[in-house]
């Protein structure tokens, strides 16, 4: 298959996985796809395909640089790579962290593509919290004590319940 029917091919397939999904997708430029996943732990995913001349790029944001326990974060993010389809967790030269993925083209189906984002969704939901908690604990902690004074709203922060000290007014 030529390089031009190959990318047509896959970017078709794209076009027909997200399309049968009913996922929200813009298409920025030709070949790009930016599909937004609803989520559970993290309730927004964007996962950018990119069709290039010989293969399909998978990125999504997955973080920020954690703010602290560096090393234990990041090897925790790479054991969760052995056991992953497709992707893999990245760093970019600030340490922000990405699923990171390139696939042959002659590979992209409807079904492969629905398989690919399925993954990144179940990487992201499934490590999201984790993630947080080892790199963002003290982060997470503050926000709560704020919140907790301030009698805010603590829905979106009930899964880290576990990390704030019992109060003293209960």
């Amino acid at each position: 298959m030529g390089t031009d029917t190959a990318r047509e091919a896959a970017a078709q397939a794209i076009a027909e996985a997200v399309a049968e999904a009913g996922l929200e997708t813009e298409r920025p430029r030709e070949g790009s796809f930016l599909v937004t996943l609803p989520g559970t732990a993290k309730l927004k995913t964007l996962v950018w395909l990119e069709v290039g001349p010989h293969s399909l790029t998978l990125t999504s944001f997955f973080c920020r640089r954690p703010d602290e326990n560096h090393a234990a974060f990041y090897q925790w993010l790479m054991r969760r790579n052995s056991d992953m389809y497709g992707m893999a967790f990245a760093a970019d030269d600030v340490g922000d962290v990405y699923l990171r993925g390139r696939l042959p083209l002659e590979g992209i189906t409807p079904g492969e593509v629905d398989r690919l984002l399925g993954c990144a969704l179940t990487y992201t939901d499934e490590n999201f919290n984790a993630a947080l908690e080892r790199g963002f604990a003290s982060a997470i902690r503050k926000e709560w004590h704020w919140r907790a004074e301030r009698g805010h709203d603590m829905r979106n922060l009930k899964a880290f319940a576990h990390l704030a000290e019992p109060t003293h007014h209960e």
